[in-house]
């Protein structure tokens, strides 16, 4: 069939590629590329992806583009679902004959849910959906399709069995040719990656037991399934033969640096490649191997600090004690390797004292720059289970994890600690972090360095002050 793999237009600069993180709109605005549409597209001839959000597509642009083709599947997410919905019916309203499917991990941790929702969808990919996108594309009966869920002419509801983790991580084809296909390269931005850049998954699963991430709870699994260093080294290469203008790469494994004699041997590939790249990694890193990353072009680190509290650490399971990550922290200054670092409010145990703890460890571990989120407790995850236990949530109540406007909403609250002070602890967050004579002349004397990057600080700055405004309001 002729098939549309379809992030649905949302919110204005909604993010929904962000997928074992958080989808919502940012502080400023940015994109991550849809990976998890582009990897089944590059399994199936002749489809198109296509990211109304990056592309600052309307719901009537879109489905004049849509109404084309014979399947379109949708990934879709918790903040995002009742747009996708409400976008498959007048898709389907425009064209009946359409099939329409949905992907993600709220399709994958609710699928009778996200089918009943609306007769428009015909049905759900649960799992790792790669293949079975591909079967559905290929038009396999759908009695015979493993990981999926679908509506029967009665209406009822089918699921057939589960469909088995792929093993084989070098048997996917790579995602980067698709990308150079379907997107606009320069669409696609990130506040501290160099732009143009690209987003590349090495391998599945994390091996961390963080209660609150999605992905690994929900599709990827617990266990990290590697793609073979050679072949890492090879989706490299092709995008620097095929995409000069690509200034970055980006690994985006949730935990990149797990297994380090691997990591050791893609670095030493990449800096025989000179592209400057970066990754997620855990702040337990040793210096050794921080060490080859940056002499092979290493650029920057994206680490999830979460908090300043050891508590909290280890409530949510993260694996990880502060003295730990203010050494690596460290090593990292001491090599000249950046570090973007993300903190959480609202986490279990979190107290108006724990907030102004993990302000300071912030100032303290002075990375370049942070975001802070606050504790989503998506569907499907140990972190939703755990609030509604305890009576922090209600179960099988609508979550609102975003408003209206797509900014992301304290979920979570506890009886010493309200939602509006766990929400409004962002803007005092970012104000106490960034507003400080040291931090302030470290961006000028970033933005010294170059006009481009005056320009866009200057973008970057507005969009943040405008967020603030808002956030306050």
């Amino acid at each position: 069939m002729k098939t549309l793999f379809l992030q649905a237009p949302s919110y204005d600069g909604f993010d929904g590629g962000a997928g074992s993180r958080y989808q919502a709109r940012r502080e400023i605005k940015s994109f991550w590329y849809p990976t998890w549409l582009a990897q089944p597209a590059a399994l199936v001839p002749n489809s198109r992806v296509l990211d109304a959000p990056a592309d600052g597509l309307g719901v009537q642009q879109t489905l004049n583009i849509a109404v084309d083709y014979d399947l379109v599947i949708i990934h879709t997410s918790t903040p995002s679902f009742p747009t996708d919905a409400r976008f498959a019916e007048q898709l389907k309203a425009r064209r009946p004959g359409l099939m329409i499917g949905m992907v993600g991990a709220k399709a994958a941790v609710d699928p009778g849910g996200t089918l009943s929702a609306t007769t428009a969808i015909d049905f759900v990919c649960r799992e790792e959906f790669d293949y079975t996108c591909q079967d559905v594309a290929a038009g396999k009966p759908l009695p015979d399709i493993a990981g999926l869920s679908y509506r029967l002419p009665d209406g009822s509801i089918e699921h057939n069995p589960p469909r088995p983790m792929i093993e084989n991580m070098d048997e996917l084809p790579f995602v980067a040719p698709v990308y150079k296909r379907d997107l606009k390269i320069r669409n696609y931005f990130i506040g501290y990656l160099l732009h143009p850049y690209v987003s590349i998954y090495t391998g599945r699963g994390c091996r961390s037991r963080c209660t609150f991430c999605l992905w690994p709870q929900t599709v990827g699994g617990h266990r990290y399934r590697t793609r073979s260093a050679q072949s890492v080294i090879e989706e490299v290469r092709w995008i620097k033969e095929n995409m000069p203008e690509v200034r970055e790469i980006m690994f985006d494994d949730d935990t990149f640096t797990d297994f380090r004699p691997r990591v050791e041997e893609i670095a030493r590939g990449l800096g025989q490649l000179g592209l400057p790249w970066s990754c997620n990694a855990k702040a337990n890193v040793p210096y050794s191997t921080l060490k080859i990353m940056k002499d092979n072009g290493l650029r920057l680190l994206l680490v999830g600090y979460e908090s300043g509290d050891d508590q909290i650490l280890l409530n949510i399971k993260k694996g990880l004690r502060t003295d730990i990550a203010r050494r690596f922290t460290e090593d990292c200054r001491k090599l000249g390797i950046q570090i973007h670092g993300t903190f959480i409010l609202g986490l279990p145990g979190e107290t108006r004292e724990t907030i102004e703890k993990t302000i300071s460890y912030a100032k303290d571990l002075n990375p370049h720059t942070i975001q802070v989120s606050l504790a989503a407790p998506y569907p499907g995850t140990a972190l939703y289970r755990q609030a509604v236990d305890n009576g922090w949530l209600e179960d099988n109540k609508v979550i609102h994890l975003v408003n209206d406007q797509g900014v992301q909403l304290a979920a979570i609250s506890y009886p010493h600690l309200s939602r509006e002070e766990i929400y409004h602890g962002v803007e005092t967050f970012y104000r106490r972090f960034y507003f400080r004579p040291g931090k302030i002349w470290e961006i000028v004397r970033e933005m010294m360095g170059s006009w481009s990057m005056t320009r866009r600080r200057l973008r970057e700055g507005v969009e943040f002050f405008r967020f603030l405004h808002s956030h306050e309001a």
